[in-house]
């Protein structure tokens, strides 16, 4: 089945990796489709430290699970975001990883979070022109985040940029309801925002599969004694509106930090994407030499920033940290990833998606 599934790589992902390569990247249109009969959570992760990697498709070849990787704008656009990874570096990291490490499941590499924080046309074209950065680089599937903006702006600009990935056939994921930090109050998304905001896409011909809402859960690390506070109800609420509108399902965000005993009750809510950035910085952290762990965190420190904008300005020392290092990483990553795996019931999926869309076209 998994020859099956080679098929439906995209010829200009097959045009990058070679005829020969046994490389499984998919459309995220294909695979977000296919999930939304199952229940379980795509794991999507965030690697802005490229030495989980390895440790991450260990745990999936192991488990026979789909998974996939991402970068938001601010970790990895045109001019390398805070990690030094520009959407070139990114794709070429992930798939060096997964010929050096023969990964032979299915994933797909993602856009995540392209933001339009206002209504400039500058801000507007900056996200166009990362879109057609990451397609140009082997992307399969892209996030359109407008939701800092009014609603019928969110629509407006969500529909103008989506134009382009509706062209490439691509996988769309979109979003109502900016997910805030830790330590920020959430605002909930209502069934009503999201009825109009996929049923006006749907009248401008754009189709996602995924929406991202706020639900209540937090980006970044939980701050002391924050309580987790995800409403489940609204969650499916919302849920049941978007497949109403042709939606696979919902994309949670701010997974770091809740507990798995959540975790694993959110495919029953409608998650079918499930964010994980923050516990792989913190994975590399714990793994990363003590004298260059104090060199950033003094940076950090020097500069007033959070410490994950030290990872673009150590990238050097940090790809070239010695071999036990990064074996500890690696399996601190494995550890991490086959946990969340299969709290997010994805034990199995590879071969239910192959069996489900890996028929030859």
């Amino acid at each position: 089945m998994i020859n099956d599934l080679l098929e439906l790589v995209p010829p200009r992902i097959r045009n990058k990796i070679g005829s020969q390569s046994r490389i499984c990247l998919l459309n995220g249109r294909d695979l977000f489709s296919a999930l939304k009969n199952e229940n379980l959570i795509l794991m999507a992760c965030n690697p802005r430290i490229k030495h989980v990697i390895p440790g991450i498709m260990k745990a999936a070849e192991e488990l026979d699970a789909v998974i996939a990787f991402e970068l938001t704008r601010t970790e990895g656009g045109l001019n390398g975001g805070y990690t030094g990874q520009t959407p070139q570096v990114f794709f070429d990291t992930v798939i060096e990883c997964a010929e050096r490490y023969k990964f032979t499941k299915p994933f797909i590499i993602h856009g995540d979070h392209t933001t339009v924080q206002n209504t400039s046309p500058e801000e507007q074209e900056r996200a166009r022109l990362l879109i057609e950065g990451q397609v140009k680089a082997g992307y399969t599937s892209f996030a359109i985040d407008a939701s800092f903006n009014p609603l019928p702006d969110n629509i407006r600009i969500t529909a103008e940029l989506a134009a382009t990935v509706e062209n490439e056939g691509y996988g769309l994921e979109v979003e109502l309801g900016e997910v805030k930090r830790a330590g920020v109050e959430s605002n909930l998304t209502t069934v009503e925002e999201t009825q109009e905001f996929l049923s006006c896409l749907v009248k401008k011909g754009i189709h996602p599969q995924l929406l991202a809402i706020d639900n209540g859960s937090k980006r970044g690390n939980y701050l002391d004694g924050e309580m987790i506070r995800i409403d489940l109800d609204r969650t499916k609420e919302i849920y049941d509106a978007a497949v109403r509108l042709g939606l696979a399902g919902l994309v949670q965000h701010g997974i770091t930090g809740t507990p798995l005993r959540l975790v694993g009750k959110l495919a029953n809510y409608g998650i079918r994407k499930g964010n994980i950035g923050t516990l792989w910085q913190n994975v590399a952290h714990a793994g990363l030499p003590l004298d260059l762990m104090d060199a950033m965190r003094h940076w950090a420190r020097e500069n007033g920033k959070d410490i994950k904008f030290a990872t673009k300005i150590f990238k050097s020392e940090i790809d070239a940290i010695p071999e036990e290092n990064a074996k500890q990483i690696f399996d601190m990553a494995y550890r991490e990833a086959k946990e969340f795996l299969q709290a997010f019931h994805a034990k199995g999926s590879a071969s239910r998606l192959a069996a489900s869309i890996g028929k030859p076209r």
